[in-house]
């Protein structure tokens, strides 16, 4: 029985033959006999009839419109030629349920007009023996499946209409989940492309300071020159830590396993990046003001890659004799940030809003970190020589 409902399911047209066959045969049958007892119907216009009403089921889904046409010219033939109705005439009332269903709008505007007119036409040309009252009974009792037929064929090309839609917005809603999870992953990257520029800038330019001082000093004092190899050396393995966590994601497009991967730096690694920077020989005065408390992941992490680039600058831009003080300051609504350094100072173009220094991101990665958790930042020279980076960060981003 299964296989016999996928077979007629996909096969419609093959369905409709059937039916076809077997209404032509049965209209033959009832038609001949009646037409041998009225005396009125010949044969010879019976028979071609019935064939085109049979061919209005057999080919009613491929073309609903013609099929249409063909059953009103047909029945308008049986009222000019007087051949009366038959079994065959059940095709008009397919008709006008397909062309409901599954027509063009105009097609079902007139399909409607057609089964609410075929009645009374045919009453009207082969009236009931009877009182008028009881020929329009009649007319009206037979126009009564036209209507349902039609408003049947309505109400699923309705339903039809309204699970397309339902498709086109599953899709439509399909792709821009895509889309967003694609800007997600630009976003991502662009992340961590800033991410990666902080740790080679800040670590390679630790290396390059404790490089040259160590040969500066290697004839003179080996035990400071050895001091600094081991900071290089560290300095070296921190930065190929960070890159391998960085690049991994980039290569592979997401996480792998949590444990796989260096936590993000917080604020209490500050204090440790400005152990490294005294470490490398650039003096640095750290303070903390107000009530150190947890702060949201984003804020932390832009508060540390602010100090980070702020010091790489100095160590870049201050010159040999620069000293650096950073002071944080818990606020009730946010995290203030300064960085101050007494050296020569930056090029003229770091200091211009989305400016860089010419080899790298400069302003432009802390404006983009301090926009994207709401925050305000200001940098530019400072009165009587040196640079300044003023930042605030609330703990709520603005709406």
């Amino acid at each position: 029985m299964q296989r016999l409902y996928d077979f007629l399911r996909r096969n419609p047209t093959g369905v409709d033959t059937f039916w076809a066959v077997f209404l032509f045969g049965i209209s033959l049958l009832s038609g001949t006999a009646s037409s041998a007892e009225r005396g009125t119907d010949s044969p010879a216009l019976i028979v071609p009839i019935t064939f085109l009403l049979c061919l209005v089921i057999a080919l009613r889904r491929r073309m609903p419109e013609q099929m249409l046409v063909l059953s009103v010219v047909i029945g308008l033939t049986q009222l000019a030629l007087n051949v009366q109705t038959m079994a065959a005439d059940f095709a008009m009332l397919v008709i006008v349920y397909t062309v409901a269903a599954t027509g063009s709008r105009w097609a079902s505007r007139l399909a409607l007009a057609v089964g609410l007119c075929a009645a009374p036409m045919a009453q009207t040309r082969w009236p009931l023996d009877g009182s008028a009252l009881g020929n329009a009974a009649k007319a009206i009792f037979l126009t009564v499946p036209f209507a349902l037929a039609w408003v049947l064929g309505d109400s699923i090309r309705t339903r039809r209409a309204y699970f397309a839609q339902l498709e086109e917005r599953a899709t439509r809603l399909e792709k821009e989940r895509e889309a967003q999870a694609k800007v997600a992953v630009a976003a991502e990257r662009a992340r961590i492309a800033r991410e990666l520029h902080d740790v080679v800038a800040h670590n390679v330019s630790v290396m390059v300071v404790q490089a040259d001082g160590a040969a500066y000093v290697l004839d003179a004092a080996p035990d400071q020159a050895k001091k600094a190899l081991e900071t290089i050396s560290s300095t070296g393995r921190q930065a190929l830590a960070e890159m391998r966590r960085l690049l991994g994601v980039l290569r592979t497009g997401e996480h792998q396993e949590v444990g796989e991967y260096v936590p993000q730096p917080d604020v209490e690694q500050i204090d440790d990046l400005v152990d490294q920077c005294r470490t490398s020989g650039l003096p640095v005065d750290f303070k903390v003001e107000g009530t150190p408390r947890p702060l949201p992941s984003g804020v932390e992490l832009t508060a540390y890659r602010i100090v980070q680039e702020a010091l790489t600058n100095t160590r870049k831009h201050g010159g040999p004799n620069a000293g650096a003080s950073v002071r944080l300051v818990y606020f009730d609504d946010g995290l203030g940030l300064l960085v101050e350094d007494d050296g020569k100072g930056a090029p003229h173009e770091l200091y211009e809003e989305g400016g860089t220094d010419g080899q790298g991101h400069g302003l432009i990665g802390m404006r983009e970190r301090v926009g994207m958790v709401g925050g305000t930042l200001d940098a530019g020279p400072r009165p009587g020589g040196g640079f300044r980076i003023s930042a605030l960060l609330p703990l709520k981003p603005a709406h």
